[in-house]
């Protein structure tokens, strides 16, 4: 019995060893090897198969064993990674940090839950360490509201294309305003996540500074204060859909508006700060340091980020 036992250990980690080093593992061939019936080297796989599903969560990403019809045999497969590397989550948590997005509670969750999920064991520490004393002095937001499930839900009207209702607090003047939208992105920046939506009513509409602006309105999330998903839907051709990735390029600080281009010369040290911030401007020349820039742009905010450049920015045009 102890060597029955001893040969099928020893056929388990031969086929094992193979698969491992890209061998295509053959039935017929192996049960004649080992002196097996079929059947035999086929337990032998399902054992191994069972391994490696129940090894994944250890190792961060599933192996399977698959039959190649075409080379008529069976061979090892990786799936998918289920596990980010050191390194990227490292850079996951720093970058959450810096957004202070999220209340602290939910912040230290978010952390914690990550780390627990996407790092092996022996380094989870370490990527703790690595972030302890961010996370202790991390400042969050001054509104202090949780609104992931608000989020989602956005998330999921979008997707399924259905009306919203809002009660919203209103940045200028403090008083709630209700609202009925058509939501079309969920956006992230400088702190906080956004809605994009197209208002329903007409009426309201005609106090815009432009009654017929083709682009959505724009809402911090953390200022509904109440919402409901109704059950009426609306349709957007494809060739009209909002596209958030065109929009984003073209928006700062979310200040909305009309699309217009803008046009001036940039002297400061780092021209690729401001490619980087204006994904859409071009340089038109460059003389003595001094480059000619062009972009299009959503609104006002543009206005805000010249301001803050000082003199480096000057000869603004627009058109």
């Amino acid at each position: 019995m102890d060597n029955l036992k001893e040969d099928k250990t020893e056929r388990v980690l031969g086929i094992y060893t193979k698969l491992m080093n890209g061998y295509l593992i053959n039935k017929a061939e192996e049960a004649h090897r080992y002196g097996v019936n079929e059947r035999s080297i086929q337990r032998d796989l399902d054992c191994i198969r069972n391994y490696l599903g129940n090894a994944s969560e250890c190792v961060g990403f599933i192996n399977t064993i698959v039959y190649d019809r075409i080379e008529k045999g069976y061979r090892l497969e990786q799936i998918y990674k289920i596990k980010l590397t050191n390194s990227e989550v490292l850079a996951v948590c720093k970058i959450l940090l810096d957004s202070r997005a999220f209340t602290k509670a939910e912040m230290t969750d978010i952390l914690g839950r990550l780390i627990e999920c996407c790092v092996p064991k022996s380094n989870q520490k370490i990527i703790a360490d690595l972030i302890n004393n961010e996370e202790y002095h991390y400042v969050e937001p001054r509104h202090k509201t949780v609104f992931i499930d608000k989020l989602w839900d956005v998330g999921k009207a979008i997707r399924e294309c259905r009306y919203i209702e809002i009660d919203y607090l209103r940045t200028k003047d403090k008083t709630i305003v209700k609202r009925k939208l058509k939501p079309t992105a969920i956006m992230f920046s400088e702190y906080y996540f956004y809605l994009t939506a197209f208002i329903d009513d007409e009426n309201i509409r005609k106090d815009f500074d432009v009654v017929n602006d083709s682009s959505p309105t724009i809402y911090r999330i953390d200022r509904i204060e109440k919402m409901r998903v109704l059950e009426e839907h609306f349709h957007i051709p494809y060739s009209n859909r909002f596209e958030e990735g065109e929009f984003r390029k073209r928006v700062q600080f979310m200040y909305g508006g009309t699309l217009q281009k803008i046009k001036f010369k940039y002297s400061g040290t780092d021209i690729d700060s401001v490619l980087d911030r204006l994904p859409t401007a071009m340089i038109l020349t460059e003389e003595d340091g001094v480059y000619t820039v062009s972009a299009e742009v959503f609104g006002k905010g543009i206005d805000m980020w010249i301001r803050s450049q000082g003199k480096a920015i000057t000869d603004v045009e627009y058109k």
